[in-house]
């Protein structure tokens, strides 16, 4: 864990001003978002209860053009190779959100809850990496779904329902979903480097699966 800070410091030190820095606060925030959305899902014991909380994240996250990396990913097909700095530096600024929001929780006395996020932690290490890949990309399908389904809708109930099923599914069916797992890593102090292993794998499904539908809306679907 200390080595990985000590990376993450000297990448901030190489950063540039100006738009890097927007990319990286605004994954910040979505990071935030996400652990406080993570939070509110340990807190119940109900999962449906439980998605539709986190799902509010996402919808927040939409709203206050945050950037969080799996809602971002699935457009890396139709945007200059800038574009992956981009996705880079909203990435770092997720980790670091929810970084900020597992070492506050630990203070507080919702430190209850880092039973269950090791609970999770560990149902998720005793998986098989290809279960791992399969079920991150199905997540990143529906990620990429509800996200564009947010930008192109007109109507605003259209653009809220989709993203509260979208995560329900996702929750419900446990499909993983590479920050939500970051976060409970970090809560249940299990980010160890299997642990890291399997949230870059997290992070190739994501991303596969959206650029997948992603690929499909572009050819097919837009106008």
């Amino acid at each position: 864990m200390k080595k990985v800070l000590n990376n993450i410091n000297r990448v901030l030190k190489n950063i540039s001003r100006g738009k890097d820095v927007d990319y990286l606060i605004k994954g910040l925030y979505a990071g935030i978002m996400i652990g406080i959305g993570c939070t509110a899902y340990l807190a119940t014991s109900n999962v449906y209860i439980g998605a539709l909380l986190l799902a509010v994240s996402l919808l927040v996250i939409c709203m206050y053009g945050m950037s969080l990396f799996t809602a971002k990913v699935g457009y890396l097909l139709i945007n200059r190779v800038e574009y992956i700095k981009e996705l880079l530096l909203s990435l770092l600024g997720n980790f670091l959100g929810v970084s900020i929001v597992s070492s506050l929780v630990r203070k507080t006395s919702l430190v209850v809850y880092q039973e269950k996020a090791l609970s999770i932690s560990k149902s998720i290490l005793n998986d098989s990496i290809l279960s791992i890949f399969i079920l991150s990309a199905l997540c990143g399908f529906l990620i990429y779904i509800a996200i564009n389904n947010y930008k192109k809708v007109s109507g605003e109930v259209g653009k809220y329902i989709l993203i509260f099923l979208s995560v329900m599914i996702i929750v419900i069916a446990g499909l993983n979903h590479s920050i939500f797992d970051m976060y409970y890593f970090l809560l249940s102090n299990t980010l160890n480097t299997k642990a890291l292993l399997y949230l870059f794998v997290m992070l190739v499904g994501n991303g596969l699966g959206s650029i997948l539908i992603a690929a499909f809306y572009n050819k097919f679907y837009k106008n």
